[in-house]
């Protein structure tokens, strides 16, 4: 049923007028088209009209077709606030920090896959530790956890876990400047230590994948993929490590609220005014724990580098398993956007949203500056996951940001109650995808019936013009949390 007090703005968007709610300082936008409206959660709309009330907010509040309810913001949501009078909120950033995506290409097709692919997803599942709680194969004492703090994929690519090259192709290089490991908690650094390497659970997942179809091929050709091409795409973020930073500062960010006297209309907002001593130091503990994700990503990519050289007996050069790129979705990162005419220097919260630069941008490596910013979109574990490219009109209308992934229909709770008696591992395997994971209710948690449909959402984004197709990927195997 179609929400009241909302209006179409265009076939990809409607509009949350500003007098949805007293208070709203700017309007929301959700790029969401007719049939994907009909699921929209009445608490996710409140929660972009919440967060349009947030002080220094610039232009709109927005939200993608992926979008459902989260803590604060609504996941999916994206928000941009001028750095002289707004503020930065963990709600917008969201627990698992840096949450993000790596895509690898190789040589190989799904012929060459197919034969051996119980083998691969059972020597993926063995070398890389996965699930709650799950402990890696890094030990980090005081000095290196330290160390990986400050330098993210930069510190695992030195400790010999993959080359230089890969750093160019990660966004932001794989660290962020300004990270300050004094601000961690001692409760954060022990969540840490052992989950340097690991995938996690949930959503958190390894996936062997291949090139389904292609819809640009003079890009696809420029990135390396090729129809039948096997890829590989790794889903995972900052662990327990991240959590607990978020943790450690919504306490701080609650009483800057009565300090700064901030009014609020949902707790869960809480933030600091922008160069407060609560928001430099929630920013430099966000940066730690974004580049203690990237350094995860970059450990678990040459260890699936590895577990492929073993099967096939030819390096990782000779399979051509390079970095496709590397795109985070959980972050807040201070940009210059043009605002009214302005270039304006905003602090943008992407929570549940992908950075998606368009060609030319200056934060692009030159190698995709002809091209744009490749842009990696997760579905679920059986249907299909998607590379698209940043636009000039994503600049121009949401800060440079896209989706992140299918977006959630069902709780992990009513996922489980509607896999009651079923074989989710078997009825993958009957449509051709090996599936493995750590605990049975994962995979009932995660189940195709869980999430909006990925292309449906893709085809939304692609649509409004914010980011442009490049090609689909069907899994083969997948490991889950």
């Amino acid at each position: 049923m179609a929400v009241e007090n909302v209006k179409r703005i265009d076939p990809s968007r409607i509009e949350v007028p500003l007098d949805y709610k007293p208070g709203m300082k700017v309007r929301g936008v959700i790029y969401v088209d007719e049939v994907l409206e009909q699921d929209l959660e009445p608490q996710s709309i409140d929660q972009v009209a919440n967060v349009a009330m947030l002080p220094g907010i610039v232009q709109s509040s927005l939200a993608m077709p992926d979008i459902h309810t989260g803590y604060g913001f609504a996941i999916g949501g994206v928000a941009a606030f001028d750095v002289r009078e707004g503020i930065i909120s963990p709600g917008g950033v969201g627990y698992d920090i840096n949450c993000g995506v790596r895509l690898l290409k190789s040589n190989l097709t799904k012929g060459d896959v197919a034969p051996v692919i119980k083998d691969l997803v059972a020597a993926l599942q063995t070398n890389i530790p996965s699930g709650v709680g799950s402990k890696g194969r890094i030990r980090l004492d005081a000095g290196n956890e330290k160390k990986l703090l400050i330098k993210g994929a930069r510190w695992a690519v030195e400790q010999g876990f993959g080359h230089a090259e890969d750093l160019e192709r990660t966004e932001s290089g794989g660290c962020l400047d300004g990270a300050d490991p004094s601000l961690i908690s001692a409760k954060a650094y022990e969540r840490g230590r052992a989950q340097q390497g690991t995938l996690g659970s949930g959503n958190h997942f390894l996936e062997i994948q291949f090139v389904d179809e292609v819809y640009d091929e003079s890009a696809a050709n420029a990135l390396g993929l090729f129809e039948h091409q096997i890829t590989v795409m790794i889903h995972t973020g900052s662990r327990g490590f991240g959590h607990q930073v978020c943790t450690d500062f919504l306490e701080v960010m609650e009483k800057a609220v009565s300090r700064y006297k901030i009014e609020l209309p949902d707790r869960e907002l809480a933030c600091a005014p922008f160069g407060s001593p609560e928001a430099e130091n929630y920013l430099a503990a966000m940066q730690a724990a974004a580049n203690y994700a990237w350094a995860n990503r970059q450990c678990i990519m040459h260890w699936v580098r590895e577990v492929f050289g073993s099967i096939f007996r030819m390096s990782p050069a000779q399979l051509g398993m390079q970095l496709v790129y590397d795109v985070a979705h959980n972050i807040a990162k201070i940009e210059e956007h043009v605002v009214n005419g302005r270039k304006t220097k905003l602090i943008v919260h992407r929570k549940g949203a992908t950075r998606a630069f368009p060609p030319g941008h200056p934060e692009l490596p030159d190698i995709y500056k002809p091209l744009g910013q490749p842009v990696l979109i997760p579905g679920d574990m059986g249907r299909a996951s998607f590379v698209l490219l940043g636009t000039e009109k994503a600049m121009k209308e949401t800060f440079g940001s896209t989706c992140h992934g299918a977006g959630r229909v069902l709780s992990r709770h009513q996922a489980i109650r509607k896999a009651k008696g079923r074989a989710i591992w078997r009825e993958m395997e009957d449509r051709g995808i090996i599936v493995r994971s750590a605990g049975r209710e994962t995979l009932a948690e995660e189940m195709s019936e869980a999430y909006k449909d990925v292309s449906h959402v893709v085809d939304v984004v692609h649509n409004a013009g914010i980011s442009r197709k490049v090609a689909r990927l069907r899994p083969m195997g997948v490991v889950k949390g």
